[in-house]
């Protein structure tokens, strides 16, 4: 996986561990491949024999958005992958210091558009979901929001506290603790439809950004031309693991829906997500040097 030790993929991945061992009858060794917001990652398990003994933990940003944010990639996710499953999705929240005068998504376009310079929320780095959610949220409302990427989101919401920041798209996991001792206020959430750890609080489209939907997710794929009947047995371990009790309710607690979706929806999503990434980056300029 593209990520360090001891974050939410991390954390994922050693919670599913002993379940596939048990399932597949093989020890699975996570190895860490941090840096280039995942191409490393990419480019190791790209190379690897097709024979679904080396597999790929990633999200959105190597798995789909960053063909179009970097000028070169080592290898094209679309073309070098093999979808085994879908295994989560994890809506974010847009959260505001308590002291905050904003109250609404509303309250929030509408000081961006008239503060000179607009207004700033933090991200844990160029191409990060909390980046991809700031962007879209420019993009469909006109809005003048900054962009201030940080190594992780903790500096970020660091700064966010102690009111260097206006906002912050960020995951539930993380800005739930500040949201419960009333540091953070809640705005909306980012996927198409509530959560049950906020309920009253809005999605972003019910706040008035119609058919907005920015969330997170962890996928598994395999390098191209793994064959079919191992594609297919890799999904029914993960779809395995992800049934067990233990697993479902952890990831509960760090706020991320299970899915284990088949390998052709998870394809088709993709190839979605693709299309929207494209036109995203080009009419907001994102990029990574």
């Amino acid at each position: 996986m593209g990520f360090a030790p001891g974050g939410a993929s991390d954390i994922v991945a050693r919670l599913l561990q002993p379940e596939l061992q048990k399932r597949l009858g093989q020890p699975i060794v996570i190895d860490n491949r941090p840096g280039a917001n995942g191409n490393i990652a990419n480019e190791v398990v790209a190379r690897a024999e097709p024979d679904g003994y080396t597999l790929l933990l990633g999200n959105p940003g190597p798995l789909v958005f960053n063909p179009f944010l970097y000028k070169q990639v080592p290898v094209d996710p679309a073309k070098a992958f093999a979808p085994v499953t879908q295994i989560t999705e994890s809506p974010m929240v847009i959260v505001v210091p308590a002291k905050s005068p904003l109250n609404s998504v509303a309250d929030l376009v509408s000081r961006a558009k008239s503060k000179a310079g607009g207004l700033s929320y933090g991200s844990a780095g160029n191409g990060s979901s909390m980046h991809l959610a700031g962007a879209t949220l420019q993009m469909r409302t006109g809005a003048s929001l900054v962009h201030v990427p940080y190594k992780g989101s903790g500096p970020a919401i660091t700064d966010l506290l102690g009111g260097q920041l206006d906002f912050m798209p960020d995951s539930r996991s993380t800005t739930m603790p500040f949201i419960r001792d009333g540091r953070l206020r809640p705005l909306a959430v980012t996927g198409d439809r509530r959560v049950a750890d906020l309920p009253d609080v809005p999605t972003v489209a019910e706040a008035g950004v119609p058919n907005f939907k920015v969330t997170t997710w962890l996928g598994i794929v395999a390098p191209a031309g793994t064959p079919q009947p191992v594609v297919k047995r890799l999904h029914e371990a993960f779809s395995h693991a992800l049934k067990q009790p233990a697993v479902k309710s952890r990831l509960e607690e760090l706020g991320t829906y299970v899915l284990g979706s088949t390998p052709e929806a998870f394809a088709r999503a993709m190839d979605q997500e693709r299309q929207e990434a494209r036109l995203l980056v080009q009419q907001t300029g994102m990029k990574i040097e």
